[in-house]
């Protein structure tokens, strides 16, 4: 077995599993910002609850992404290239959403917010339907040839399994969302959630089981099964948690269906890395695609001594802000302090024209 390849595709697992689990409540939030509600004060409660942490998490997504070109330089080319299309659209969305949010309380108007919350949903739709189709796509087959090449039109990629992968990360990224906002907030967004977890959880994970039991029936593994049961457990667990009100329970049963899940999934397709629906022979795998020993030691001494040091802090981060979130905690519309004194004669000299706006945005977000 080569150790070094082995080990990195691990972390590669552990970092797209990492980027799902804590991001995913992100892109749920976002969806959910589209229907949930229309009262702006519970709108605002629910975008402050991921307001602190949303930008961290996306950390996960970059460093899934570096790390998978510098350790499998080969399979990064072969998978970029085959999903650029789908792949632009996931960027867009992320652009989509981080604009949104950071300039959601920007305007004054209802129509300006109204059009920040379709961007915010939008965006976090294409990105969680986008990248949920790359993984299953990196776990069933994509049409590559011996070079790792796409063959096909721009559209070679959408197959069945895009299709549930994408079905999947959205579905869970709502399941998700609606455990964390159970756990973060209080008052009707809280009801809400809990209602929402409680009558949808179960079916928004179908697609998600359906990915999982594919490629565990793809790949014929036998003990990867207990990793399946094991997710199946987490969910029932996690729905009869949420219907006894335990919030803190219903989050960390989503949190082990994804882990338990996308574990089985990775350990399955083990040693391939991203297979070829034309001819076996062309697989990727962790000793074809992988980067060289030297290079993987000098990556491992690197993660080794910077990955303690973000999860210490993000998880500082999350400890900071662990307190449930009112609409009593939003500070109503207040006048603003200008950076630059203003032109003499001008109307409202010493604030700006946030002075009349309600307060809006991750901006608002305090620890309570």
């Amino acid at each position: 077995m080569d150790v070094l390849p082995t080990l990195w595709f691990i972390a590669i697992a552990v970092l797209w599993t990492g980027f799902l689990l804590l991001d995913g409540f992100d892109l749920g939030v976002g969806m959910l910002m589209l229907t949930s509600t229309r009262d702006e004060r519970e709108r605002r409660q629910m975008l402050n609850t991921i307001g602190p942490v949303w930008d961290g998490n996306e950390v996960w997504l970059i460093t899934a992404a570096a790390g998978l070109f510098a350790a499998f330089p080969l399979w990064y080319a072969s998978l970029f290239s085959a999903l650029y299309l789908p792949l632009v659209f996931v960027l867009v969305g992320l652009i989509f959403r981080a604009v949104s949010i950071e300039y959601r309380g920007k305007g004054h108007s209802d129509r300006w917010r109204r059009w920040a919350d379709r961007g915010l949903g939008t965006g976090s739709f294409l990105a969680a339907f986008g990248l949920g189709a790359a993984l299953a796509l990196t776990t069933t087959g994509l049409p590559i040839d011996a070079n790792g090449d796409r063959v096909g039109g721009a559209f070679a990629w959408f197959t069945p399994y895009a299709l549930l992968g994408g079905l999947a990360s959205v579905g869970f990224c709502l399941v998700h969302a609606a455990a964390f906002l159970g756990l973060k907030t209080d008052g009707p967004v809280r009801r809400r959630a809990q209602r929402l977890l409680v009558r949808s959880g179960l079916p928004a994970l179908l697609p998600l089981t359906g990915w999982v039991v594919a490629v565990q029936l793809l790949n014929g593994g036998s003990w990867t099964w207990l990793l399946v049961g094991g997710a199946v457990v987490a969910g029932l667990f996690g729905w009869a948690s949420a219907r006894l009100g335990h919030e803190g329970r219903a989050f960390a049963g989503t949190s082990a269906v994804l882990v338990l899940g996308v574990g089985s999934i990775f350990a399955n397709v083990y040693p391939v890395v991203l297979p070829s629906t034309l001819d076996p022979a062309w697989h990727l795998t962790v000793a074809n695609a992988s980067n060289s020993d030297y290079t993987l030691g000098v990556l491992t001494v690197v993660a080794g001594l910077g990955l303690p040091l973000v999860l210490l802090y993000q998880g500082w981060s999350y400890w900071v802000f662990r307190r449930r979130l009112t609409t009593d905690h939003l500070p109503a519309a207040h006048a603003v302090r200008a950076a630059v004194a203003p032109p003499a004669g001008a109307a409202s000299p010493g604030t700006t024209s946030r002075e009349h706006r309600p307060a809006g945005g991750p901006e608002d977000a305090r620890p309570a």
